[in-house]
């Protein structure tokens, strides 16, 4: 955390990017074979009250090989200190990079946050089109009311769920 707290000094809200919320839940990296970064593309207020990632992060969390932790949209400031210092965007919990994970799911609710999708791997640097990742790169996948027409994301997104 010590190296975060430079960053979290030039930011006007740091407890949208700290974590330690009460419930919230931590595992261990190193043992833990399967890493979920559960991604709401609007900022920390607006994304904590979404139930769709509440229960998807409980539901992945209580199984024993499944790492899950969350990661939201910045704001403009934490932005522009990610994008000077060529630091790239970390889930909330064990500020690990985006990249890092295994599998990205997007939980799409309206379609006003699907530049905020391209933006977030963008700044986790990683390729915003399909056909330019590979399986070094994480899996994204994406739900949500907005994925019953996946169409305007399809070059983005690797994987719909729909239902």
């Amino acid at each position: 955390m010590h190296e975060f707290n430079a960053i979290f000094t030039r930011v006007s809200k740091p407890a949208r990017y700290t974590g330690g919320e009460w419930n919230s839940i931590v595992k261990n990296w190193k043992t833990t074979p399967i890493k979920i970064a559960l991604c709401y593309p609007e900022i920390y207020e607006i994304g904590m009250s979404n139930l769709a990632i509440a229960i998807l992060y409980d539901i992945l969390n209580k199984q024993p090989d499944v790492l899950a932790e969350r990661v939201f949209a910045p704001w403009t400031d934490m932005e522009v200190v990610l994008r000077e210092g060529h630091i790239p965007l970390f889930s909330l919990e064990s500020k690990h990079r985006l990249s890092e994970f295994d599998v990205i799911g997007f939980s799409l609710g309206y379609e006003l946050t699907y530049t905020n999708v391209l933006n977030i791997l963008d700044l986790a640097k990683i390729p915003l089109f399909n056909y330019h990742r590979d399986n070094s790169h994480p899996l994204i996948i994406a739900g949500g009311g907005c994925a019953l027409n996946p169409e305007p994301m399809a070059d983005f997104i690797d994987l719909f769920v729909i239902g």
